[in-house]
């Protein structure tokens, strides 16, 4: 997190800057950290451990390796929520229309992936269903690019779907934050019945959970975490996926020690990044969805590749 601070494009002692935020001193370097630097640090640790909760979580509800909010299309219908609301000049009204709109994108793909296969579907119907409504998303999200009114629509669009940090506020902080620690919160005190469920959804209800209600609350939780999370950070994929992997093996593949660990290795990643997407830029600044999409999409192929050949 120092380390996050310290980078920018403008040098400036961070120590000083500490001291002079604390102070309550209005000096340029305490103000760039204060403005600028701070908002994107806290939003780079939220967002990342909001994403690998959330892909820890869905993987033990749904006992499939291959789900993330970015694959069952939570992520994609986050966005189009989001896009929307720049799409039709919804967000200018109030600063709370785009994570709401967020939120709805990503509550409306948890209910159309459920409504397609069922709350008593197994993994895999989940999962083809959760494709399915990602298609869907990603050709809606498409169509509002074609039929934007003007450029500056369409590159904000564009700069949504491709996430970013960068030019991030306090507002921002304070606008998303809120419902992501909500959310965080519904999905963690779920972690006994995911690892009951893990034993058999027969040994979950024998142990009584009622699996409607327990579903329902994680769902909600990763409706409205994700939501808030994309809906100020824009479409960064895979983080969900790749880190529940890393870590899994390191807590005996137990669901309930999963999700913490996987948050804080999630905001670790993200920090680290959001720091390489900083030192690297050259003229313009490299989107950090990029960054993901290509540390994730080879793990994706080789993880595909593992499983393919465990079941040889």
């Amino acid at each position: 997190m120092l380390w996050h601070l310290s980078i920018g494009s403008s040098q400036i002692d961070l120590l000083a800057a500490l001291q002079g935020l604390w102070s309550g001193d209005e000096s340029i370097a305490a103000t760039i950290l204060r403005d600028i630097r701070l908002p994107r640090m806290v939003l780079a640790v939220a967002v990342g451990a909001v994403l690998g909760l959330s892909g820890a979580a869905m993987q033990s509800l749904l006992r499939n390796p291959l789900a993330d909010p970015g694959l069952v299309g939570v992520s994609n219908f986050a966005a189009l929520g989001a896009v929307i609301s720049l799409y039709f000049g919804w967000a200018a009204m109030a600063w709370w229309v785009l994570p709401v709109g967020g939120m709805l994108g990503a509550a409306m793909a948890v209910l159309a992936i459920f409504t397609l296969a069922g709350l008593q579907s197994n993994g895999l119907s989940l999962i083809l269903a959760g494709v399915a409504v990602n298609a869907l998303a990603g050709s809606l999200i498409a169509l509002a690019l074609n039929f934007s009114a003007n450029p500056y629509a369409m590159s904000e669009i564009v700069y949504w779907l491709l996430g970013s940090f960068a030019n991030r506020s306090v507002v921002d902080v304070a606008m998303a934050l809120p419902f992501m620690v909500v959310g965080s919160a519904a999905i963690l005190l779920s972690k006994n019945f995911l690892d009951a469920l893990s034993l058999g959804e027969e040994t979950a209800q024998s142990l009584g959970y009622d699996l409607l209600r327990q579903r329902a609350m994680i769902i909600i939780g990763v409706a409205l975490s994700v939501g808030a999370a994309v809906s100020v950070s824009g479409n960064i994929g895979f983080v969900g996926l790749v880190i529940p992997h890393l870590v899994r093996p390191l807590v005996q593949h137990r669901p309930s020690k999963l999700l913490l660990s996987s948050a804080l290795v999630g905001s670790g990643f993200m920090l680290l990044a959001d720091i390489l997407v900083q030192v690297f830029a050259t003229g313009q600044e490299l989107k950090l969805g990029v960054v993901t999409a290509l540390v994730g999409g080879p793990f994706f192929l080789w993880l595909i590749w593992r499983l393919r050949r465990s079941y040889v």
